[in-house]
């Protein structure tokens, strides 16, 4: 039987636990292209940093269905909503991008993310505090997935209450952009739907925040009037849906694969526990290392270009490679090597260019925040299944279910508790 190209084998289920060996023989061609209908695949460090920046690399889904993709590609820009600016090039995309920026960060609210990290330490100790008496747990379940939907819910104005409403949207929706050829039309179907439902949901809570105001970024897009206009309705359901999705999917993946790693690397583990603040410096090497979003596979040629002496022609697709990137030996020194003391960790795990991750600051702040919390709070805690199982998508790479043993739970910090902390929180 021959061997699949090698930019399948990649999205194939079967190499999802490790797929960095064939991120390293990926590299060997910079520039892949395996099948005469197929992505140009790119897969080093700045290559990928190059093109993220390039004008002539589009993320427009009407240039990505002219060059010839199939509508799984843009299930996630259909259903009766316009794209999301992250599907949109300038100067639309930019416009979209600053309305929706006023809400959320700088120079509107400079403070608005950093002002939420004590509500978002209440959140994670509420939820390891609920564990009671448990020495097993699932951390998917009960910690990495719940922790962000809470906070993009009250960030956004969603009530937490109707969690299992949307949560049946967004699985539909974030299956789609897995790029597996074996993912049937019906997926599209599905997230097509998905789409249209979760529009439709939001446009109510929408209808609310223009007659009655809060103070959440619903309110804020709906109310939004600067120097680039206002958002229109079905603008605003659209950048509600990613903001909604976006918001949570990838900091399941980033704590989730942060946890797993650490466990593998317990010398660092016991040093977080110890000292909270290198936190920040393990949530960078992990977005280098293991980045929850390892695949950029939505861009288009809007005109010839030259990578490393191939010609990708015009209207060609291109995959980006962020994953293999971030272990790029010509970028990295021992790039295979987790190390949260690495001088440079200038990583590909947000992107970058005006595709940068809109979220980063919020998604940083609330890994540091929960691995923290979990180094310091879990009493020796180990992996019961190593490797466990992953998720079905290679787009957004993460376990599905990661089951921790532990012997207790240490008190939180501040306890007036008699007598000493336990374990090594103390």
């Amino acid at each position: 039987m021959p061997k699949a190209p090698l930019f399948r084998q990649i999205t194939d289920f079967a190499h999802r636990a490790d797929p960095y060996p064939l991120y390293e023989e990926l590299r060997r061609t910079p520039v892949l292209h395996e099948e005469e209908d197929g992505p140009y695949v790119i897969s080093s460090y700045w290559d990928i940093e190059a093109l993220l920046h390039d004008p002539r690399i589009s993320s427009d889904a009407t240039n990505l269905a002219a060059a010839g993709a199939d509508e799984l590609a843009q299930a996630d820009e259909t259903g009766g909503l316009p794209p999301s600016f992250i599907r949109l090039d300038p100067p639309e995309h930019d416009r979209l991008r600053r309305i929706a920026n006023q809400g959320f960060g700088p120079p509107h609210r400079p403070r608005r993310i950093e002002g939420m990290r004590g509500e978002l330490e209440e959140i994670v100790a509420g939820l390891l505090d609920g564990l009671g008496d448990a020495r097993q747990i699932d951390l998917v379940d009960q910690f990495a997935y719940p922790f962000p939907v809470t906070v993009i819910c009250r960030l956004l104005g969603v009530p937490r209450e109707d969690e299992p409403r949307f949560r049946s949207w967004v699985d539909p929706i974030v299956a789609a952009l897995d790029p597996d050829s074996r993912t049937s039309a019906d997926t599209a179907r599905a997230a097509q739907e998905a789409r249209l439902q979760l529009g439709m949901y939001l446009s109510g809570l929408v209808e609310q925040r223009t007659k009655e105001p809060r103070d959440d970024l619903l309110s804020d897009l709906v109310n939004s009037h600067g120097p680039d206009g206002s958002m229109t309705m079905m603008e605003v359901l659209a950048t509600a849906v990613l903001l909604l999705i976006a918001g949570h999917e990838t900091t399941v993946n980033l704590i989730t694969n942060g946890m797993l790693t650490l466990l593998r690397h317990p010398d660092v583990l016991r040093r977080l526990a110890r000292d909270p603040g290198l936190s920040v410096r393990i949530v960078e090497e992990l977005l280098r290392y293991e980045p929850p979003v390892q695949i950029v596979p939505q861009r288009t040629c809007i005109a010839d270009i030259e990578v490393r002496g191939v010609i990708i022609p015009k209207g060609s697709r291109i995959w980006l490679m962020l994953a293999a990137g971030n272990r790029d030996p010509e970028r990295f020194k021992d790039p295979d090597r987790f190390d949260p003391d690495r001088e440079d960790i200038q990583h590909l795990g947000f992107g970058s260019g005006i595709h940068s991750c809109f979220g980063a600051p919020l998604a940083r702040l609330e890994a540091q925040i929960a691995l923290a919390a979990l180094a310091r709070r879990l009493e020796n805690p180990r992996l019961v299944a190593d490797p466990p199982p992953y998720r079905q998508n290679a787009v957004l790479r993460g376990p599905r279910h990661l089951e921790i043993a532990f012997d207790g739970l240490n008190r939180p910090p501040g306890s007036r508790a008699r007598g000493p902390v336990s374990g090594r929180g103390g």
